[in-house]
């Protein structure tokens, strides 16, 4: 009976130890599988907090690069506006210049010289400002004696700022070399010019 008794008492032991050992297996492999997902979980944490990161950095240096980029354009741009307004102020400056001299009436009859050469032109007649008609007349009219050039009218018209208008014909239609049309035409000849010339220096 005592032999029984003892073998119970190793065998619940042994049970005992058996079932605390596969528990503590069980513990350990569920504290385990727990660790390793907590490490998973913290390293997609950490690679997804990473990408966003890199995309947000990708994000903030295109943007600042593009705003670099655009400043320097617009600061292109204005220095371009700058220079042709500077240049239309400068060739507007000139002719005025030459308009408002002695220069005005051989503009005036070298124009004229140029459309009584045309084999239709038959009549010719210059526009002026009436001030600038009153201080020329009688120089032209000399001039145009002098150079045989016939069929030729001078008028006074107030509607336009200095140089002068020739209309051919009588057909309403005249050529116009104001001052205001003479500073265009050679601002829209000069500003591609310039133009190509700040191309170069970029």
């Amino acid at each position: 009976m005592e032999i029984q008794l003892q073998e119970l008492i190793e065998q619940i032991k042994k049970d005992g130890v058996e079932a605390a050992e596969t528990q503590a297996e069980a513990i350990l492999k569920s504290a385990t599988d727990e660790a390793e997902k907590i490490i998973s979980d913290a390293k997609a944490l950490a690679d997804k907090i990473m990408s966003e990161a890199k995309t947000e950095n990708e994000r903030i240096v295109k943007s600042s690069e593009d705003a670099i980029r655009q400043a320097g354009r617009n600061l292109l741009i204005s220095f371009r506006e700058s220079v042709t307004k500077e240049l239309n102020a400068i060739v507007g400056e000139n002719v005025s210049s030459v308009y408002s001299s002695d220069a005005l009436s051989q503009l005036i009859i070298k124009a004229v010289e140029g459309w009584a050469a045309k084999p239709d032109a038959e009549e010719i007649t210059v526009i002026l400002g009436s001030e600038e008609l009153k201080n020329l007349e009688t120089i032209i009219q000399d001039e145009l004696k002098a150079k045989m050039l016939t069929g030729v009218t001078l008028k006074a018209n107030d509607n336009f700022d200095g140089g002068f208008r020739i209309a051919v014909n009588g057909d309403g239609v005249y050529y116009d070399y104001s001052q205001e049309a003479v500073t265009d035409m050679l601002s829209n000849y000069l500003s591609p010019k310039i133009t190509a010339l700040l191309k170069e220096a970029e």
